[in-house]
């Protein structure tokens, strides 16, 4: 009998064993000091820990050394270079940056808050994200996990909390282990290739249910909580929901969920990707971020006032939003592929329009109580680092509502057929963001100097590259 989960080369596949989870449980909140997470190490028979620590394209670089020596708690040291890689794993030309000259150690230090099991993983791991600091133990202000803190810590030097929820849009495909090919969607459960959309169709899910298992079964043991799980408006393209919550905790889910995910569609033989624009003629991929603002004295929203209504703040959030995010393009939108899902009428905003449920605008106001007044960022990409994305976001937010900016009037039509306001390219948007120096103040003069230069030598080596286009157009006709 024909079964498309058992054929690899063409679909989706159940493992014969299962999940094959090696470790189905990570500690719990009381598990936060040396000593306790050292005996819980030792009570569920943990093998290998995973240090890492995310650098400016959102992967993880670190170590990977037996229980035993992590439990030590002996310094973990880096070269300072492997957190300002290139995309391709090259190194930027940093000769006006003399403080790099000789690749110095800098040592990560471990946020015992975020263990989490590794359960795909042969031996029974664990990982743990660390935090980047120089040998004295000051937060290293260019690594990503630091630029958010440094954005949290504005924030609570005004009494304010902010709280995020992102949701992650990703496609399926099948392997694709030669680049010059296109991707296709996978073979499902059915032996059929989705060719269109499909969106919110509870069966086009259904046709990757093993792989959506997986991710269930993964989430349950890293202690991770999915919202929903949906159909997006693309073959084979799924999105995860994550519930709201603290910044920096969620920016972590969302850099354990894209492992997790990859993880999981690999284990039955097909991709997942983040790409924002992984296949021609399909929607992009998004991560959109839902934000709102509350006090830490009360612990009420400060999106509304007393009486319910909107209030001052939340219109100088999206204000700020307006006018300082084209400038903040090139950190959620960080390479040449995210501009190609920034176009019209395919979902994706192109401008920084706001409008009550208008889902053309690249800030929507959803419906919601006014306990829940939030603010929808619709620009960010899945591909971006979860760090600096909500960074970004925030600190825009934040330079509205310090600065009392109010928003351009609300649009209420498809801002689809508006003027186009987001840049055209990663090399403009990298222009945009030099220019702002107030943006620059508060993600951190460091770390947006160095971003720069990153994305700007990512851009030449892109540049070196001859596409099919230029071939197919160029070559017999110019």
């Amino acid at each position: 009998m024909y079964d498309p989960l058992s054929i690899s080369h063409t679909g989706i596949r159940r493992p014969q064993s299962g999940p094959e989870i090696s470790l189905d449980v990570s500690p719990n909140a009381s598990v936060r000091s040396e000593a306790a997470l050292s005996a819980w190490l030792r009570e569920h028979g943990v093998e290998e820990v995973e240090c890492v620590a995310p650098d400016f394209a959102g992967i993880g670089r670190g170590k990977v050394m037996p229980a035993g020596k992590f439990a030590q708690f002996r310094p973990i040291y880096l070269p300072t270079s492997l957190f300002f890689l290139t995309i391709t794993g090259d190194y930027p030309d940093l000769t006006d940056f003399s403080a790099y000259d000789i690749d110095a150690d800098l040592e990560l230090r471990p946020d015992l808050s975020t263990t989490r099991a590794v359960p795909w993983a042969n031996d029974r791991s664990v990982q743990v994200i660390h935090d980047v600091t120089d040998r004295e133990g000051n937060l290293v202000g260019f690594a990503p996990r630091s630029v958010l803190r440094r954005v949290l810590g504005l924030y609570a030097e005004r009494g304010w909390r902010p709280v995020v929820a992102p949701e992650m849009e990703f496609y399926l495909t099948k392997p694709n282990t030669d680049p010059d090919y296109p991707l296709e969607p996978p073979v499902g459960r059915s032996g059929r290739r989705a060719q269109k959309a499909q969106a919110y169709s509870i069966a086009a899910v259904d046709e990757y249910d093993v792989i959506v298992e997986h991710i269930y079964d993964y989430a349950d043991a890293l202690g991770l909580d999915i919202d929903t799980v949906i159909q997006e408006g693309g073959a084979a393209q799924l999105e995860i929901n994550l519930r709201h919550g603290d910044p920096l905790d969620l920016a972590d889910q969302v850099f354990f969920f894209k492992r997790l995910i990859r993880e999981a569609a690999l284990r039955c033989g097909c991709y997942a990707t983040f790409m924002a624009k992984p296949m021609e003629g399909q929607p992009g991929s998004a991560m959109h971020i839902h934000q709102s603002i509350v006090s830490e004295e009360t612990g009420l929203s400060l999106f509304s006032a007393p009486d319910g209504a909107p209030s001052a703040q939340f219109f100088n959030f999206i204000g700020g939003q307006q006018a300082y995010f084209r400038a903040a393009c090139c950190l959620v939108a960080p390479y040449v592929n995210s501009y190609r899902r920034l176009v019209p009428q395919l979902t994706a905003p192109i401008n920084l329009d706001w409008g009550r449920d208008n889902r053309t605008t690249g800030l929507r106001v959803p419906i919601s109580e006014p306990e829940a007044r939030r603010v929808e960022n619709r620009v960010v990409g899945a591909d971006a680092n979860p760090y600096l994305a909500i960074a970004a976001t925030l600190a825009c937010g934040y330079l509205g509502m310090v600065e009392g900016l109010s928003p351009r009037p609300e649009v209420t039509t498809d801002s689809y057929d508006r003027p186009r306001e987001l840049p055209y390219s990663l090399l403009d948007a990298v222009a945009e963001f030099r220019a702002q120096p107030a943006l620059r103040e508060v993600l951190g003069p460091e770390f947006c100097a160095l971003y720069a230069t990153v994305k700007e030598h990512e851009y030449d080596e892109f540049m070196r590259v001859i596409s099919p286009w230029e071939r197919e157009h160029l070559l017999l006709n110019v």
